[in-house]
């Protein structure tokens, strides 16, 4: 009844099968449920998605880095998820 509907889920099942699913070993119901959760966390929160300047979903676009002294000195810091399945990046402070 809703096509539209069907699409975008099957699309983010899709998403998660190969991001995560494809890459873990799922021991049990309780560890399928954590992945899931942290994985539907990282797509909402911090994936960059196709669409407005690859704007997150939950959160507004980031100011512009307009100083060159600035871009010069870009630090980047990694933090992983599910024990290095996903990866976060952001800007050192």
């Amino acid at each position: 009844q809703m096509p539209r509907m069907n699409s975008i889920t099957e699309r983010w099942i899709q998403t998660c099968r190969r991001e995560l699913l494809d890459r873990t070993l799922i021991w049990n119901q309780r560890h399928l449920l954590y992945a899931l959760r942290e994985f539907e966390q990282f797509y909402n929160g911090h994936r960059p998605h196709q669409g407005i300047a690859n704007a997150r979903p939950l959160h507004p676009l980031p100011p512009p880095i307009d100083n060159p002294d600035a871009l010069a000195r870009l630090e980047i810091r990694r933090h992983d998820r599910l024990g290095g399945i996903l990866h976060e990046y952001r800007h050192a402070a």
